[in-house]
């Protein structure tokens, strides 16, 4: 368990989504009122970068990197994984491997700030959280990690609007098309809601949904 007295200065993986969007906060009111440094990393995923400068510090981040890290998918990931064909059953592993080549970055600028911590918004649950440790944990033995959801008594991400709507944080859902998405230069992926149950087929109509294609119905 990490001493909260003894963290001054915090590096957070910024994406500007409804996870890390309320963390700043929660980090400044839960760690001493922590100084807060922003790092979202450009992998891809175009206009979701636009306004996050601006974002990140009206809810409280002294700064915001914005770190162009294409290069480096393109060059580490997507053109390996091409030749190899890589995929785990069926998953074409966008969101796993981005999280290295972020977590290496999170690292250098961490200790270029002299920061006490690096945090992450993943869930308790997933495999992001695991990701992000350990290439951190690679880069930096020593560094101190805060995992948010391992410590915090939100429950959802319903609860984490209000809290976003108790704090004045703009966000850009709503709590009908509240998916948690990650989209990089290989791939958009979605998890919440009704996808929780892979019972569910997945209700492409949805607004929001599909950003990069159209249903198969609605194809040509």
């Amino acid at each position: 368990m990490i001493d909260h007295s003894s963290i001054k200065k915090v590096v957070l993986a910024y994406s500007g989504g409804l996870d890390t969007s309320i963390i700043i906060p929660w980090l400044k009111e839960n760690y001493n009122n922590c100084e807060v440094v922003a790092v979202s990393a450009d992998v891809g995923q175009g206009s979701e970068l636009d306004g996050l400068e601006e974002k990140a510090i009206k809810t409280g981040a002294s700064k915001l990197y914005i770190e162009d890290l294409t290069d480096e998918m393109v060059d580490e990931v997507i053109i390996p994984s091409l030749k190899m064909g890589a995929k785990y059953e069926n998953y074409l592993l966008g969101t796993a491997f981005a999280r290295p080549i972020i977590a290496k970055r999170l690292v250098e600028i961490a200790k270029a700030e002299g920061a006490d911590a690096i945090c992450h918004g993943c869930t308790g649950k997933g495999n992001d959280q695991v990701r992000f440790e350990l290439a951190i944990k690679r880069f930096a033995p020593e560094m101190k990690i805060i995992a948010p959801w391992r410590e915090w008594d939100i429950k959802g991400r319903d609860e984490e609007i209000d809290y976003a709507e108790a704090h004045d944080i703009p966000l850009k859902i709503s709590r009908e098309t509240n998916y948690s998405k990650d989209k990089n230069l290989w791939h958009l992926s979605h998890e919440g809601l009704d996808l929780e149950d892979p019972a569910n087929e997945p209700q492409y109509e949805k607004e929001g949904f599909l950003e990069m294609g159209v249903s198969p119905l609605a194809a040509p």
